[in-house]
């Protein structure tokens, strides 16, 4: 398995290696944030409620989940996103791959984009979304994984945010850690996405938060035990 990490710092691009291995559960534990407050918290165990805006796709509420498709007619993968009112903090939920090429969770400024949680079949990135395509910039990969991950089963994701930096865990197991500037910025809503066929999502949960008092420790023993 193969794990790229890309550290964008004073303007100097460092490629390391990251992978982390973990026996507790991704849904209690965070390695780079301590929570503080939860502000959102939806089951999607009866769809989508109030506050959700759905832009494109079809979205049906399936066994106790929301199930996003594309809608070919649409020329646009599925979308729909809810409000938040944070710039650091975790966010957390449950997906399950049921033939798409792809989802995300984004997460976007009061205007325009900023970053996002991207998975596939085939691995799974933190990346830096296009925030202003008239000045020429473009979207960048932070960090990856080529991890497989299994269709029709259910995974967890926590994406933890803290100043410029993206750390996203898969299953508890596998972690990613990127950083760019451009990822500080408040966060006013985030959306799921879901390009080509079907994916199901449940147990949303996004807490703002601080920089763990462990983290450079943490961080320290994670880069020592992947180089």
């Amino acid at each position: 398995m193969r794990l790229t990490c890309a550290l964008m710092i004073s303007g100097f691009l460092t490629i390391v290696g990251l992978g982390i291995s973990a026996e507790t559960s991704a849904d209690t534990n965070t390695k780079m944030v301590t929570i503080e407050k939860t502000v959102l918290e939806d089951s999607l165990i009866k769809g989508f409620g109030d506050g959700w805006k759905t832009a494109k796709g079809k979205w049906e509420n399936v066994d106790g989940s929301i199930k996003g498709s594309e809608v070919k007619e649409d020329m646009h993968g599925a979308v729909s996103r809810h409000d938040v009112s944070f710039t650091d903090g975790v966010v957390k939920f449950h997906f399950k791959l049921e033939g798409t090429k792809g989802i995300s969770l984004s997460l976007n400024a009061t205007k325009g984009h900023i970053c996002r949680v991207a998975i596939k079949p085939a691995g799974f990135s933190v990346v830096k979304d296009s925030q202003d395509k008239k000045a020429g910039d473009k979207a960048m990969v932070l960090a990856s994984s080529d991890i497989m991950i299994k269709a029709g089963e259910w995974h967890s994701m926590v994406l933890e945010l803290q100043g410029p930096n993206m750390l996203a865990t898969l299953d508890g197991k596998t972690t990613i850690l990127g950083t760019h500037l451009a990822v500080e910025k408040p966060k006013a809503n985030l959306g799921f996405t879901v390009s080509g066929e079907s994916a199901s999502f449940r147990d949303l949960k996004v807490s703002s938060g601080t920089l763990s008092k462990d983290w450079d420790k943490t961080k320290g023993v994670l880069l020592k035990n992947n180089k």
